[in-house]
């Protein structure tokens, strides 16, 4: 059985926790800015995390 090839753009997008949580960046945050309210855009600055029903398949990504 061969090892498990990492998908290059999952690990660029994805990072594991600890925990083995999924933490992933907001969408909606790189262009049309100006109309944003500020509070909006400093909220997708935090990093979020990915839903339980996502994570089993995005695990596979990243080994």
């Amino acid at each position: 059985m061969p090892k498990t090839k990492t998908h290059r753009g999952a690990a660029k997008r994805f990072k594991k926790t600890g925990s083995g949580k999924i933490k992933r960046s907001k969408a909606y945050a790189s262009h049309l800015l100006g109309h944003k309210s500020p509070k909006r855009k400093r909220k997708l600055r935090k990093s979020g995390l990915v839903s339980v029903a996502e994570t089993k398949r995005i695990s596979k990504l990243i080994p």
